[in-house]
C-alpha cells in the first residue's frame, strides 16, 4: 500500500502553487508529500512551509523547504496531512495517532483548504470501528481526566507510552491519552463533552474540516469531497 499512499502524497504535493503558505503534516504518507514539495521546491516553486511537528520540520529543512510560523503568517493556503481514520461521506477524521493532533489542528484551522492523503484502510462508515480517539492532556491530575474521559463513554482510557514503555510526550510537552469509544453515532456531541473537560488540551476528532480527501487505492487515486 506504501506505493499506492506515495502517489496520492506526490498528487496532493503537486496541487500546491508558487506563493502559497503550505501547512506540512505528519506521519508516512505526509513524508511522502514533503519529499515531492521538496523536489518541486529544487525545480523553482516558491513556497513557505509551516510543519505540525518537530519530525515535519525536520524533513522540510532537509528537503530544503523554506519554513515560516504564524508571527508572519496567520492564515494557510493550503495544508496537507494524513489521517487515521475518515468517514464516508461527512469525511470527518480521526488523526493523532502520530502523537501531533494539537498542531496538526491549528493548522487545518488555520488553512483555506484542508487536503487528507490515506490508503483504503482507513476510510470507515462511523468513526471509532477501528481506531482510538487520541486525547491530548496536562499531565497534572491525567488520572481524573481519564475518569471523566471514562465517564463519556470511553473504555480502557490508557496513557501512551514509546516504543521503550516510557511516557509519550508530545512536541508541546503534554500526555496522550487513547480513548477507546467504539463506533460514534453522533461524535459533534461526543466532542462537545470532551472540551468540556477541565485538563484537556485538544482531541483526534477533526469534524467538519476536511475539504477534500485523497484515497489512495490499488486502482488508482481517488478524489472525496464531503
Amino acid at each position: 500500500m506504501n506505493v499506492h499512499k506515495r502517489t496520492a502524497a506526490r498528487e496532493a504535493a503537486d496541487m500546491v502553487k508558487s506563493g502559497m503558505v503550505v501547512g506540512l503534516g505528519t506521519g508516512s504518507t505526509a513524508a511522502y508529500m514533503i519529499e515531492r514539495l521538496g523536489e518541486r521546491v529544487k525545480e523553482g516553486l516558491e513556497i513557505f512551509g509551516i510543519p505540525t511537528s518537530d519530525d515535519s520540520e525536520d524533513k522540510a529543512l532537509k528537503a530544503g523547504i523554506p519554513l515560516t510560523d504564524f508571527g508572519a503568517h496567520r492564515r494557510i493556503d493550503i495544508a496537507i496531512d494524513g489521517a487515521d481514520e475518515v468517514q464516508r461521506g461527512s469525511l470527518n477524521l480521526i488523526k493523532g495517532l502520530g502523537g501531533a493532533l494539537l498542531r496538526e489542528k491549528i493548522v487545518a484551522q488555520a488553512a483555506k483548504r484542508f487536503v487528507v492523503i490515506v490508503d483504503g484502510t482507513k476510510p470507515v462508515d462511523l468513526l471509532g470501528e477501528r481506531a482510538p480517539v487520541p486525547v491530548e492532556v496536562i499531565s497534572f491530575g491525567w488520572e481524573c481526566t481519564a475518569e471523566r474521559l471514562a465517564a463519556c463513554g470511553a473504555r480502557g482510557v490508557k496513557p501512551r507510552t514509546d516504543r521503550a514503555g516510557s511516557l509519550f510526550v508530545t512536541d508541546t510537552g503534554n500526555m496522550i491519552l487513547d480513548c477507546h469509544f467504539g463506533p460514534i453515532e453522533e461524535p459533534e456531541k461526543l466532542a462537545e463533552k470532551i472540551d468540556r473537560i477541565v485538563g484537556v488540551v485538544e482531541h483526534g476528532m477533526f469534524l467538519n474540516m476536511a475539504s477534500e480527501v485523497l484515497v489512495a487505492t490499488p486502482d488508482g487515486v481517488e478524489h472525496w469531497e464531503p
